[in-house]
């Protein structure tokens, strides 16, 4: 027998076969850093990039006076709160708009757990109604309905209540719906699936996306930017897929706000029962008069930012069972002086790992993608922000992503351009099916590489892409093959699913549109390994 005996041998077998069991054949980080994959281009499947007419039954309005609609759940900062969203009264388009008065009607909710009578009670005191204004002659503005926030407390963990929202005095009450709130947190507690998808929109893949989302069940949504693409309009209801190449003498970049209010009429079925967490995109941003932005975005949404000391809508954090998520915005000032990073620097200080394991962060555009469009213009936050995720050992990044990049790709474990066993994989999911199409150019194919001096960060007015100075891509500003820390990408459209098993295991899969349901087009389990990878470890500065 050589070296084994042959109990050695056995129970050497019984170990392979038990691994097999628990990971089903299913690669794990472990086992990488892989050999960089792509996917070929599947021509069959062309999707279908157009937006749904106002005229779809789906985005009608089918509700009457101010019943509510819109409504949507989004979590607080904690397992025992959540947020009860919705709209009631009609918007209003045109040259002369009169906003609704937020006081005129109440925002409650009555609620109790499944089985039981609805005997908790909930009044919100912070109604409003947002407008989008433009100064230049000829363009329509806009006033919303009435948006209530409603956020529920002392609910028990991981249990399913039911619930009424409106005005009961009018009155003028949804139906009954659900939700679920989530596992306390705790090292052994996880919701059993996270669904994560970026830049959604509002098209025909828009519905084939949350059709295959629904059949996977998930527990909470997370939306990584760009959803409704009411930017790529003028205020007269004229779309296009590329704005600036549509309309390149417009003053400003206009909106058609109702495209919002399609969105929340489209999405209800699926919001107003599983918790929706959001963060801002490019296509979210929506500058009117005044220079203001992220109106609708800030106004339609409820976040937990004061919950979790974050002075802003675009940055905050939240607990979902043992993960800690941190949501981060691209497109507010991210440098170490700034607001946002002084927030996180506290956040990642102060939340407990013993009761969350898992470190997850996501913002809107990727640092490490590979695709030709935007290359690279995500570094001067990547500059900024890498070391102190780093330092406190992040396990997984999500990403969508700017303007035409819409595909998939997933990392081996990188940190500053370097394959690194404490590194976060790295997951870009820009590819919810909105009207842009999907990227297939990738920088590094012959002919591809962007010239240095067009990848600026042109929102917040940085310039901090250079050639690299070490590695295989030495001398060069892009590589001139798949990146080794790309480990798999693919031009597609769909959504992923994380589910999180212990403290060490979560399983990723990524489904794409032209599968089954439950088929993964990519799958692996991401391995945490605390003792190997302390968060109190020494990081080095950028190049």
């Amino acid at each position: 027998m050589g070296l084994f005996t042959l109990p050695t041998v056995a129970l050497f077998i019984l170990l392979k076969l038990s691994l097999t069991f628990v990971h089903g054949g299913i690669p794990t980080t472990l086992d990488g850093p892989f050999k960089p994959v792509t996917v070929p281009l599947d021509k069959s499947f062309r999707g279908n990039a157009v937006d749904l007419p106002e005229t779809d039954p789906r985005v009608k309005r089918i509700v009457k006076g101010f019943e509510p609609e819109q409504i949507s759940v989004s979590l607080s900062g904690t397992h025992d709160s959540v947020w009860i969203s919705w709209i009631t009264g009609e918007f209003q388009i045109g040259d002369n708009i009169e906003p609704l008065d937020p006081k005129t009607v109440s925002g409650v909710v009555v609620y109790g757990r499944y089985g039981f009578p609805m005997t908790n009670r909930s009044t919100g005191n912070n109604s409003l109604v947002y407008n989008q204004l433009y100064q230049f002659e000829g363009l329509k503005n806009y006033t919303s309905g009435i948006i209530h926030h409603v956020r529920l407390a002392g609910l028990i963990p991981n249990t399913l209540y039911q619930y009424q929202c409106g005005d009961p005095s009018i009155p003028a009450m949804s139906s009954v719906s659900y939700f679920k709130t989530m596992p306390v947190s705790g090292p052994k507690s996880y919701p059993s699936r996270v669904a994560v998808v970026g830049d959604l929109g509002l098209t025909y893949n828009t519905t084939s996306t949350v059709d295959h989302l629904l059949a996977n069940g998930p527990d909470l949504l997370l939306l990584v930017g760009d959803v409704s693409y009411a930017d790529l309009y003028l205020t007269n209801g004229t779309g296009s897929d590329c704005y600036s190449c549509s309309f390149p003498h417009t003053p400003i970049q206009e909106t058609y706000q109702p495209r919002w209010d399609y969105w929340g009429r489209y999405m209800q079925p699926l919001v107003s029962k599983v918790p929706i967490m959001v963060l801002e995109g490019d296509h979210d941003i929506e500058q009117q008069a005044g220079n203001q932005t992220f109106v609708s975005y800030s106004s339609r949404f409820a976040f937990p930012s004061e919950e979790s000391g974050s002075s802003s809508t675009l940055f905050y954090s939240f607990n979902a069972g043992g993960i800690h998520f941190i949501m981060l915005g691209a497109y507010t000032a991210y440098n170490k002086s700034a607001d946002q990073y002084m927030w996180l620097e506290k956040d990642l200080a102060n939340f407990d790992r013993n009761l969350t394991p898992w470190l997850v962060a996501t913002w809107h555009p990727p640092w490490y993608s590979t695709y030709m469009a935007h290359y690279r213009e995500a570094e001067c936050m990547r500059v900024e922000m890498e070391d102190i995720l780093y330092k406190y050992g992040v396990d997984i990044v999500f990403n969508g992503h700017v303007s035409e990049v819409h595909a998939y790709e997933r990392s081996n474990r990188v940190y500053n351009y370097t394959l690194d066993p404490c590194g976060p994989v790295y997951i870009t999911v820009g590819d919810g099916g909105n009207r842009e199409k999907m990227a297939i150019a990738h920088a590094d194919e012959p002919g591809n590489c962007p010239e240095p001096c067009t990848t600026p960060d042109k929102l917040m007015g940085g310039f901090c892409a250079f050639n690299f100075t070490s590695g295989p891509a030495a001398g060069k500003f892009c590589w001139d093959r798949q990146p080794e820390y790309s480990a798999y990408r693919e031009s597609s459209f769909g959504h992923g699913i994380l589910e999180v098993k212990n403290e060490t295991h979560a399983l990723w899969s990524w489904h794409r549109n032209q599968d089954f349901y439950r088929y993964a087009g990519d799958q692996i389990f991401i391995v945490r390994q605390p003792d190997s990878c302390p968060v109190t470890a020494n990081v080095t500065q950028n190049n």
